[in-house]
């Protein structure tokens, strides 16, 4: 039956095939995958002699080359209906700007804010609210297929700028020179708008050239996933207890909830729903520590957040995707 105004009453995740076979899936086993990759990079990383010094070349080679490659073929391989995209875009970007406003709050709030280190906050702020981009992509893949690579390559290259803007604000107290051409020059939005550009005029990557994208594309998920393990440290998560589990709290909690919201709001399809979620309920960027390492901050601290955060991710992503039942 339609709705009033014409449109499709919106599906649940159970309507589809796809989808009700995944409603009697164990979302922890599902996710098992991907997270045993974050595990073996962290043993391997602690406990071979390819330790930090191996690994941050890897995370460099992930994200300057293989990432861009899997975001640019994730967007031209299929055409985007602009008019579909807008309400997830809205939804996701909605939904991020809902997790900056809560973790901006945080030293403001009369019971809370006495007990917030200002410094720490500042760079533990971007906690709540980044995403693991290597995580995402995967569990889209594993979710919704090409479907979703595409849906969440076009997330990306909308939150991405926004939210590091947000990242960089409170440490940045004004200071933005540089600010505008670091943005420019991220590779991750150059290659979303690349893709974006191909894609509206029609590009499509040649046949013979598909298999070579698309193992570099493969290449990109395992070793960002593994590095993402690598990278994890669980040095100094006594420091600042209550603002810890409060940017925790906003990132594996609030934002899934938020992102059910807008998803209702604005009548997700069950695909779109679905990433969103994941999107949403995923663990924090890895590199959130490396921003607040070079800005002059507590990077070890903000180190301890993004494990605590890649763990909890798990917990996150299987309370996100239950909703949907």
């Amino acid at each position: 039956m339609r709705a009033a105004h014409g449109r499709d009453p919106p599906r649940r995740l159970c309507d589809t095939p796809r989808h009700g076979m995944l409603r009697a899936v164990n979302y922890a086993q599902l996710l098992f995958p991907d997270f045993s990759l974050i595990l073996c990079g962290y043993l391997i990383c602690r406990y071979t002699p390819l330790n930090r010094s191996v690994w941050q070349p890897v995370e460099s080679l992930v994200y300057y080359l293989l990432f861009p490659v899997l975001l640019f073929q994730s967007i031209v391989k299929s055409p985007i209906d602009l008019g579909e995209a807008a309400s997830l875009v809205a939804a996701g970007l909605g939904t991020g700007l809902c997790g900056v406003a809560l973790a901006y709050s945080l030293p403001h709030l009369p019971w809370l804010g006495r007990h917030i280190d200002r410094r720490d906050h500042a760079a533990a702020a971007q906690v709540a609210f980044r995403f693991n981009s290597f995580i995402v992509l995967a569990l889209a893949d594993r979710l919704a297929g090409a479907q979703g690579l595409l849906m969440v390559a076009v997330l990306i290259g909308v939150c991405v700028p926004v939210l590091n803007v947000a990242a960089v604000w409170p440490m940045a107290r004004g200071s933005q020179q540089g600010f505008v051409r670091e943005l420019l020059r991220n590779p991750l939005i150059i290659a979303t708008a690349t893709g974006l550009a191909a894609n509206l005029l029609g590009f499509r990557i040649p046949p013979w050239l598909e298999p070579s994208v698309s193992r570099i594309g493969a290449a990109s998920l395992a070793l960002g996933l593994m590095a993402a393990g690598a990278g994890m440290q669980f040095g100094l998560l006594t420091r600042s207890k209550l603002l810890s589990a409060s940017v925790l709290f906003i990132r594996h909690l609030a934002q899934p909830l938020i992102a059910w919201a807008f998803a209702r709001l604005l009548r997700l399809d069950a695909t779109q729903t679905t990433v969103l979620m994941a999107f949403c309920a995923v663990s924090t960027a890895s590199s959130c520590y490396v921003l607040a390492a070079r800005m002059g901050y507590n990077g070890a601290y903000v180190a301890g957040l993004v494990t605590l955060s890649t763990v909890l991710g798990v917990a996150s992503l299987t309370f996100a995707l239950g909703m949907l039942r």
